[in-house]
């Protein structure tokens, strides 16, 4: 019998999964809100609804960032503000830790926990979040297997 993935496993395994939905090439990313084990909301990074994807016609740079797209975890908060969802006391799986924006965002929403695939530019998050009882959780660490995912058919 295969043992089960654990909590943190599973839920980024599927922020993983929600990262295949992201349309800006320049980082693939996915953002799953939960509470008591159960999926709040998820989110990817993309463009503004109705406007055109950075994979379909390029970035919108500046300072060495694409503006263009919305942040996964951004997403993922407007998403269950739109549905009336209560992310206070949650947690967050992200692909990628939280930029400063996001990070505040998650912060301001109550969310209490935030799980990350991989470091991604910004040490502030670490000194913050440790002020303020945010745990911050490197998935990357040893003892967490992610379950592989299958490779996505090209559309």
């Amino acid at each position: 019998m295969r043992p089960r993935a654990s909590w943190d496993a599973y839920f980024m395994s599927i922020a993983q999964v929600v990262a295949t939905r992201s349309t800006c090439p320049r980082k693939y990313v996915g953002s799953v809100l939960v509470r008591d084990r159960t999926i709040l909301s998820t989110g990817y990074n993309g463009s503004i609804r109705g406007m055109p994807h950075c994979s379909d016609v390029g970035h919108m740079m500046e300072e060495g960032h694409c503006v263009a797209t919305i942040h996964a975890e951004a997403n993922a908060i407007i998403q269950a503000a739109k549905n009336g969802v209560n992310i206070n006391g949650g947690g967050c799986y992200v692909t990628a830790s939280p930029c400063w924006i996001c990070f505040k965002m998650l912060a301001n929403a109550g969310v209490t926990r935030i799980c990350f695939g991989e470091f991604y530019r910004d040490n502030r998050i670490f000194e913050v979040a440790a002020k303020i009882g945010i745990e911050l959780v490197h998935i990357g660490l040893p003892g967490v297997n992610l379950a592989p995912l299958p490779v996505p058919p090209i559309d």
